[in-house]
């Protein structure tokens, strides 16, 4: 058995599990980690725990952050130096927007992280191609003094690393407590009877939205049970055809009776009988 404790690192709602023998640890506290952006500082969410193979948590599509190895607990200067790179990432940002725009690179630079002891620099960008970027890092590298590394991610990755609210009001999910970004297809829409205008059913990221996804295995199951539009059911009150399912209500609505004189009426789905 090994013990472990979880993680999570700015901007990121993803949580790592990496191995931990300090057992005063507790959730909120900070420790100096080193992953494949250098040396970082994370917060602690779940104290020191025993299991006999680290929890598989999935990659962050926007940090790659790859072999966590847990150095130390945080110091004050530690907490101090990180909040001088936050200060420092955005003025970089600044700089290597216009370093693109004098290489004339179609790209747009969403994020910079600075390793803890400033020897790297990540830099995250979107583009609708590939970028040849050589030159550019090569100046960066000369102005830092630093190792650069540029990384090229998605409409999703952006929007995570960006923020934002989606339609609801809300923080949007990805950047929020999304670990992963789940599979969505409009075939969900329209199991859950929503609109399929782009438009609507879409997120900041132009792709359809992510919770979608958080329901579809209940709407799926309702779906099911419930009588195909306009055929005909059995009901209390005899035969009639159904023209509206509910799958929140689990209510299927019937027309009875035919174009001269008609009659409607609402039931719920285990007081109906599908005819072939």
């Amino acid at each position: 058995m090994k013990k472990f404790i979880n993680v999570v690192f700015d901007g990121s709602p993803v949580n790592y599990s990496i191995e931990c023998e300090d057992n005063s640890l507790k959730p909120n506290d900070f420790v100096v980690c080193e992953s494949s952006r250098g040396l970082e500082i994370a917060k602690v969410v779940k104290s020191v725990f025993e299991a006999e193979e680290k929890e598989n948590n999935s990659e962050d599509n926007i940090l790659e952050i790859e072999k966590i190895k847990y150095l130390n607990r945080a110091t004050t200067n530690d907490l101090n130096i990180s909040k001088q790179n936050k200060t420092e990432a955005e003025k970089v940002k600044e700089t290597v927007k216009q370093k693109v725009n004098e290489l004339e690179l179609e790209m747009k630079v969403d994020g910079v992280v600075i390793s803890l002891d400033k020897s790297k620099i990540t830099i995250y960008f979107t583009s609708d191609g590939r970028v040849d970027f050589r030159n550019l890092v090569k100046e960066l590298a000369t102005n830092f003094k630093s190792r650069i590394e540029l990384k090229q991610i998605g409409p999703r990755d952006e929007v995570r690393c960006m923020g934002g609210f989606g339609p609801c009001g809300k923080v949007c999910c990805c950047k929020e407590f999304l670990n992963d970004f789940d599979h969505v297809t409009i075939k969900m829409a329209k199991t859950q009877n929503l609109s399929l205008n782009p438009t609507k059913i879409s997120g900041l990221c132009g792709r359809l939205m992510c919770c979608l996804a958080y329901e579809n295995e209940h709407y799926s199951e309702t779906a099911s049970l419930m009588p195909k539009i306009n055929s005909e059911v059995m009901t209390p009150n005899g035969k009639g055809v159904v023209i509206f399912n509910d799958l929140l209500k689990r209510q299927v609505t019937v027309k009875f009776g035919g174009d001269n004189q008609t009659e409607i009426k609402v039931y719920d789905v285990n007081n109906i009988k599908k005819l072939k």
